[in-house]
């Protein structure tokens, strides 16, 4: 698996991805490219062998107490075998690295693997925005995951403040 950085030599093999994964409302590429030269998020690329096979972005503005999720979608083929998770953990680490506390995302009501991997890394469901996809009328759920403050240096190689070993982090597959 390797996650990187997006440039806009990228927008062709995202727009591919774009169109397959929502048919009925893709954004446009002006759209995508705008939100790849943004300042204010991030996209990233899942590629194999050089092809892009899935991307996502994160909305986190410098400083910012809130970052929201902007869209995640890869290839079907690729579905369901934890890049999604994987992916969506670097998104979480690039808006707790912008200073975010927390992150805000829309999953459309009738995504239920997408609603499932949200609530599996801790995001919980906090409203609905009815109708909101277009033409489709499908309800948005709107969810909420609170981010850990960033791991002072000396917890990050592996021990506490008080000399103890931090816990280890539990690895979940999809």
């Amino acid at each position: 698996m390797t996650v990187r950085a997006a440039t806009a030599a990228d927008l062709e093999g995202i727009m591919a991805i774009e169109r397959r994964s929502f048919p009925t409302d893709a954004w446009s590429a002006q759209t995508m490219a705008a939100e790849l030269a943004s300042a204010h998020g991030r996209y990233l690329v899942d590629e194999v062998d050089g092809v892009i096979v899935g991307y996502g972005g994160v909305r986190a503005l410098q400083g910012s107490a809130d970052a929201d999720i902007q869209t995640i979608a890869f290839d079907r083929e690729h579905r369901g075998r934890g890049r999604g998770r994987a992916l969506l953990r670097a998104l979480l680490d690039e808006a707790a690295a912008r200073g975010a506390r927390e992150v805000f995302l829309d999953v459309r009501a009738d995504n239920t693997p997408a609603f499932t991997l949200y609530r599996s890394e801790g995001f919980e469901e906090i409203g609905r925005r009815p109708h909101y996809y277009q033409p489709d009328d499908v309800d948005a759920i709107v969810m909420r995951r609170p981010l850990r403050p960033p791991v002072p240096a000396s917890e990050a190689a592996g021990t506490t403040q008080a000399g103890r070993s931090a816990p280890a982090a539990k690895e979940a597959r999809a």
